[in-house]
């Protein structure tokens, strides 16, 4: 599954490499990677087997899932579609609390005590999707874990997940992307190596760090 879906990000144009200029994420953080996984939408049978292994792997890992809750705004269209897949409730959470209206954070109904899957588009610095779980649990929703499209795998964005508790599950990860990025010819053994660096320290990489 995982070469599979990395082999859809790229043939989708969903990753772009560039190490000079890096890309900035919201986090602040430098980047010689940049994954925009809302492009597999626009590609109708991407869309459709990506759906079908979202729902292969809610179904195999958390089978006592209740409900369903995406992470605004990429994550929305996929934990919808799993939603309809597995004929359960959907919800998503917002960054922050409408600033008119009701004030809502989470749109949709959670129930006390419901078991909830939440979805991201992707996992990077884990920020975002910890910001929904923590809405979710203050609205007494059992957070069951996390699935997502794709992850970078950072060691530090995994103690965060695993401080809080919360268990998850990408269909693709960084080291399936570059299998695939590499059988392609498209980049060389120096931005390898860039790319090697910055994900054992992504939060203080830069392109001009010297190689170690």
């Amino acid at each position: 599954m995982g070469a599979s879906v990395a082999q859809y990000l790229h043939e989708t144009g969903s990753v772009r490499l560039s190490l000079d200029p890096p890309f900035r994420w919201a986090s602040g953080w430098l980047a010689p990677v940049y994954c925009d996984n809302r492009r597999l939408l626009s590609f109708p049978l991407v869309r459709r087997s990506v759906g079908q292994a979202l729902t292969q792997a809610a179904r195999a890992e958390f089978a006592a899932c209740e409900a369903i809750a995406a992470v605004a705004t990429a994550g929305i269209p996929l934990g919808a579609i799993l939603a309809d897949h597995l004929g359960l409730p959907f919800c998503y959470v917002r960054s922050q609390p409408k600033a008119h209206g009701m004030g809502q954070q989470i749109e949709g109904v959670v129930h006390g005590g419901q078991a909830v899957l939440v979805i991201e588009d992707l996992i990077s610095t884990g920020g975002s999707s910890l910001a929904a779980v923590e809405a979710l649990q203050g609205a007494g929703a059992h957070v069951l874990g996390l699935l997502s499209v794709f992850t970078y795998g950072f060691a530090t964005t995994r103690d965060r997940f695993s401080a809080a508790g919360i268990r998850t599950r990408s269909l693709a990860t960084l080291d399936d992307l570059l299998l695939v990025l590499e059988g392609t010819g498209e980049w060389n053994s120096a931005q390898r190596a860039a790319i090697e660096r910055w994900r054992q320290q992504p939060e203080s990489w830069s392109p001009a760090a010297p190689q170690t």
